[in-house]
């Protein structure tokens, strides 16, 4: 069950992440939330995300909480809080 949760997950990140229109700003937002609260850590929504390389974002929560999301070596998304 987990295995299939977390693959969902990078799935769904290396989507977003890979995703360059105009319009993907709300959808990596979105995205991001989802990601940030599948990890388990506190966040609430993501207000704004800045792009900082190919797959990886720094996003900041709506309680002022940052993170660091990105797909690690392993292939793995990772959030480390900032």
């Amino acid at each position: 069950m987990i295995k299939t949760m977390r693959m969902r997950v990078v799935i769904a990140v290396v989507a977003v992440l890979g995703a360059g229109a105009a319009g993907a700003a709300e959808t990596i937002s979105k995205d991001l939330t989802s990601t940030i609260a599948l990890l388990g850590l506190p966040c609430g929504q993501v207000v704004s995300s800045q792009r900082l390389g190919e797959n990886d974002y720094l996003a900041t929560c709506k309680d002022k909480n940052s993170y660091r999301v990105y797909v690690n070596a392993q292939g793995r998304v990772v959030a480390e809080k900032r």
